[in-house]
């Protein structure tokens, strides 16, 4: 079948773009809550975007929020966007049909969707200046266009250069998100709030190791096509 990425030098930095995203924000995500001691935070309980939550505790949402780093997590999720969004646009090639234009749309979703989140907080000086409907509209679009977006690279992974087994993990990955997405805006709106942090994770979490595996996975294809093994070489020049 027709492959659906860039040749060249320019894909496999855009792949490595992608893998990287997730990896900053992970970081980002583990300092942020590690200096987070008073209350100490939660990953199950507390709200993922409270992480963000920059000036004096509050109570935002339910929770008691207090984030002497928020600035780091913001920052980290501004950049996973901004380079989700770049890679994308160097890996695949919108001249070979539908299927890459689709997962571009989708990238450019969720990546301007995890900015918008890093920056607009989720704060009540913004619920009360209204500037909270580009942080939840952001956190929505990421976690619905993420999650199609895993499921779309993966139904198409032959012509990604995924392999089989990583093809089928992008789908689950993908549909297990999407059925999280109900399951967490059901716990938010009911009020009910138990667990909040888990079924968020639930959500996010499936997008972010989708593009762990579809960065590595072309980075290392287009590795192989740059660097053949050196039996072979010896075969051709011979």
């Amino acid at each position: 079948m027709t492959p659906i990425i860039r040749s060249g030098a320019a894909a496999r930095a855009g792949a490595l773009l992608i893998l990287l995203g997730p990896l900053v924000s992970w970081v980002a995500e583990f300092i942020t809550a590690a200096a987070w001691q008073d209350p100490p935070y939660s990953p199950l309980y507390n709200w993922v975007s409270h992480l963000g939550l920059t000036g004096p505790p509050q109570n935002a949402f339910g929770q008691v929020a207090n984030s002497p780093l928020g600035a780091v997590m913001d920052t980290g999720w501004v950049i996973y966007g901004t380079l989700l969004i770049v890679g994308t646009f160097l890996v695949f090639d919108p001249r070979k049909g539908a299927r890459p234009i689709i997962i571009m749309i989708l990238a450019v979703l969720a990546g301007a969707g995890v900015s918008l989140v890093g920056i607009f907080q989720g704060s009540n000086a913004n619920v009360d200046n209204g500037l909270i409907a580009f942080h939840t509209s952001g956190a929505q679009g990421v976690m619905l266009a993420g999650n199609i977006m895993a499921i779309a690279v993966g139904a198409g992974g032959t012509r990604i250069g995924l392999t089989r087994g990583r093809s089928i993990a992008s789908i689950t990955l993908g549909t297990a998100g999407l059925i999280a997405f109900p399951l967490f805006m059901t716990d938010v709106f009911t009020g009910w709030m138990w667990n909040i942090g888990l079924f968020e994770r639930a959500v996010i979490y499936p997008i972010m190791i989708g593009h762990a595996l579809l960065g590595s996975s072309v980075a290392a294809q287009r590795h192989r096509a740059t660097h053949p093994p050196a039996s072979l070489t010896a075969r051709v020049v011979s």
